[in-house]
Formats: C-alpha cells, sequence, structure tokens
C-alpha cells in the first residue's frame, strides 16, 4: 500500500485520509496543507491509496475488494506509522468508500490499534447506503478516459508499505 504523508514524520498527532471508491490518496493534498498551514502542534497527515488505486499494488485475488479487507489492510499501515514515531492521538478523515472503512475501525472491537480513534469525519457516506446511489455508481464505475502519455508528475512524499 502506498501512502503520501505530509507534515513532521515524527509527530504524535496523525490525521489519516481516505479517498473513495474510484480515487487516490491524492484526493487529499490541499486538505493536507489547510490542516498543516492551521495546527498549533506538530502533525502527520497520511494519505493512503487503498489497494488497486492510485499508487498501491492491485490484490491478486478480485474477491478482495471490500471493506473488511479493507479495513484489516490499515492496521498494518497505522502500525508502521507507530513504529516512525509514537501515535498518541489519531483522527481519521473519509470520504464515502474511506468513510465506510473509518466506521469498521472505530467500530470493530479487539483491533490493534495503536490508539483509538479520537474524531472520525465522514464525508459522502452514512452507516447505510441507498440501493439507488449504489446502481449510479454502477453506472460510470469501470469507465476510464483515454490519456495522451502514461507520464504525471510525482511529488515527494511517496511511501510503501
Amino acid at each position: 500500500m502506498a501512502y503520501w504523508q505530509w507534515g513532521a514524520a515524527a509527530a504524535g498527532h496523525v490525521v489519516v485520509c481516505v479517498h473513495g471508491l474510484s480515487r487516490q490518496g491524492r484526493d487529499f493534498d490541499r486538505l493536507a496543507q489547510a490542516l498543516l498551514a492551521r495546527a498549533d502542534e506538530p502533525l502527520r497527515v497520511v494519505c493512503p491509496d487503498v489497494a488497486g488505486r492510485g499508487r498501491s499494488d492491485w490484490l491478486k485475488d478480485p474477491a478482495g475488494y471490500v471493506t473488511p479487507q479493507y479495513v484489516a489492510d490499515m492496521l498494518p499501515l497505522l502500525g508502521q506509522l507507530h513504529g516512525q514515531a509514537p501515535i498518541g492521538v489519531l483522527d481519521w478523515v473519509g470520504t464515502s468508500m474511506g468513510g465506510l472503512i473509518g466506521l469498521g475501525i472505530c467500530g470493530t472491537p479487539g483491533l490493534p490499534m495503536p490508539t483509538p480513534v479520537r474524531r472520525l469525519l465522514l464525508n459522502d457516506v452514512g452507516p447505510t447506503i441507498q440501493w439507488a446511489a449504489l446502481a449510479r455508481i454502477g453506472t460510470y464505475l469501470g469507465s476510464t478516459g483515454r490519456f495522451a502519455s502514461l507520464d504525471c508528475d510525482v511529488v515527494p512524499g511517496l511511501v510503501r508499505v
């Protein structure tokens, strides 16, 4: 799993920002910069690319693209971050699928977390999803555009777990 890290690498306050179904961690570049600009203490903002998105590897088994697996995938990431610098305060920002992952992280007892999530911010998701919304997503999911090349701008900060 690749992730983007902003701010002080040794900061004990970590904000994890997780993207939606067909998105990537770079969606949070501006939010990360804004959080750091307003922070009154050292802060780390970590924005993972969930499996199969952004710079993260694809899964060998397509049945693994489910929320419980994504929740399980976040645990080694949190463990690695905690190993780099102890996490004292953990906040979670989740957009759509990232919000469901956050609900799983917060709502599953007994997970080996470095510290409990203090604040959970949900964007574009709730504890239930209407069938009509899923059907609408299904109409465009998997549709890709065409690009002149595979070249892209690389921003410092990409890390792989």
